[in-house]
């Protein structure tokens, strides 16, 4: 069922990224790239009090739409399947009729602060145990949620179980997703029985948790029985796809939110600047690690400035921002869903300030983008911190990544290159190639991920002394809004 004549090594894969905002699919050829492609949307629920929601069904018919919608565009048969996921998004569902019992919980949402506050006391135990801080964006603390609030029947998991299990009857997840929970051991990446037990899931069946690569079971969903061979969560399949598979490298994408990924090799590193230290992947029982860190807005406050009319979508961000020479003062803190890494403030709302009469729609533009590219900034400093030595350069993708206005900002305040990915996204890329390695198991990471060359290098076009005065009237911002809210009660 899996050859075609041509051997393993030269078949088309369909790859499938289940995203937040939408669903991506493309068939993949070793030989010829992208055959076909298609996209189904998905739109989450934003509702008061930080809640994010989106109804389950909707996830699995994107993942089926845009699956059948690449396939069609390809015109020809293809070998396996792999999946990508969100990571952190959870539901309760019926592990017999695999009907949901709950909304899927999205990872921004925030409605687990007050459970994370109670378990305060356990956070440096857990934050060692699992390599993730005690916060509501992580999946542990919504399945919890789940638990005490909602319902106590079923099954309790991150959405890419529940989409395995319809596509498939089976129950697993991948061990880069389940190492998104804070309830997977990031030494042994297995269960932790003592991250249950704190988090009150003791008795939680969970899903069995394997390789990226690898035959999972067999689905019918996109029409001729194919097999599902490869998993992995969104962020670490974007990381593999761009060969950042070298200590010190790291990769950044530009979506719902800002991702930073640096790979770690094959032992985690627990660092002390606020970075999450994770599985990478899991291939043939060998881990790879990665550190973390994230920023929760960055496509989601471009949408926020277009729901408001001052773009009319992310494509205005060049043209309106290119109608100013600079931000003229205006500072704009994008926490629009609080802040992530390195700060770990989920209670805190954004910024703008140095507002005046003056100030035109492309100043706003031109500082949400420094806000965002300030964020990222400071990540790497944080991947620089940890690893003991600086980074020499930044891959990324996304569709954000389209902005050359938010990309020469990026590489401004950095004071690096800026090398943009080909094709802006490039998670199904990543579980393209796990999806093949899980076919033929002769196949290695070197095999099957392509060499990385960038489209476009962006350079600093200011020195050093400028990017510190343009992060410093950032950081002082961050530093307000730290000032004027209180801890989070612990």
């Amino acid at each position: 069922m899996i050859t075609n004549g041509r051997g393993p090594r030269g078949e088309a894969v369909l790859a499938i990224d289940q995203g937040t905002s939408g669903t991506k699919a493309l068939v993949l050829c070793p030989e010829r790239g992208v055959i076909g492609s298609g996209a189904a949307p998905v739109r989450p629920r934003h509702l008061p009090g930080g809640r994010v929601e989106v109804d389950p069904a909707a996830l699995l018919a994107s993942v089926v739409d845009a699956g059948r919608r690449a396939l069609a565009d390809a015109g020809e048969p293809v070998a396996a399947v792999g999946l990508a996921n969100q990571g952190e998004t959870v539901l309760a569902w019926d592990p017999d009729s695999g009907r949901p019992l709950t909304e899927a919980i999205v990872w921004q949402d925030r409605r687990a602060e007050p459970l994370c506050a109670e378990l305060a006391p356990y956070a440096d135990e857990l934050t060692h145990l699992t390599g993730l801080p005690l916060d509501p964006y992580f999946a542990a603390p919504k399945m919890a949620w789940i638990r005490r609030h909602l319902t106590r029947e079923g099954v309790v998991t991150t959405s890419d179980a529940w989409l395995i299990h319809q596509l498939t009857g089976e129950f697993v997840t991948d061990a880069a997703t389940a190492g998104r929970t804070q309830l997977l051991d990031l030494d042994d990446v297995a269960w932790s029985p003592r991250a249950l037990d704190v988090f009150g899931l003791a008795d939680e069946r969970l899903p069995r948790v394997v390789d990226a690569a690898g035959p999972v079971g067999t689905t019918k969903a996109f029409g001729p029985e194919l097999p599902l061979t490869g998993l992995l969560v969104d962020q670490q399949a974007a990381l593999l796809a761009q060969d950042v598979t070298e200590p010190g490298t790291a990769k950044c994408t530009y979506g719902t939110g800002a991702f930073l990924l640096a790979q770690t090799g094959s032992r985690p590193r627990r660092g002390g600047s606020g970075l999450v230290s994770c599985v990478a992947w899991r291939l043939a029982g060998e881990s790879s690690y990665c550190l973390d860190g994230q920023v929760y807005t960055a496509a989601s406050a471009v949408r926020w400035l277009t729901d408001l009319g001052v773009i009319e979508g992310a494509a205005d961000l060049d043209l309106v921002g290119s109608s100013v020479p600079d931000t003229a003062g205006v500072t704009f803190v994008p926490a629009l869903a609080g802040l992530a890494a390195p700060w770990w403030r989920g209670d805190l709302r954004g910024s703008i300030t140095g507002l005046g009469l003056d100030t035109a729609p492309g100043h706003l533009v031109r500082a949400l983008c420094e806000g965002i590219a300030a964020q990222v900034a400071s990540l790497a400093d944080a991947v620089t911190a940890d690893l003991g030595e600086p980074l020499t350069s930044l891959r990324v993708d996304g569709g954000l990544t389209r902005s050359a206005l938010l990309m020469q900002t990026q590489a401004d305040l950095l004071q690096l290159p800026v090398e943009v990915s080909a094709l802006p996204d490039v998670t199904a890329l990543g579980v393209g190639a796990v999806a093949r390695m899980g076919i033929d198991p002769k196949l290695t990471v070197r095999d099957a991920v392509s060499r990385w060359r960038p489209a476009t290098v962006y350079e600093p076009k200011i020195d050093a002394t400028q990017a510190a005065e343009r992060l410093g009237g950032f950081r002082s911002a961050v530093a307000s809004l730290l000032d004027r809210a209180p801890a989070p009660s612990s």
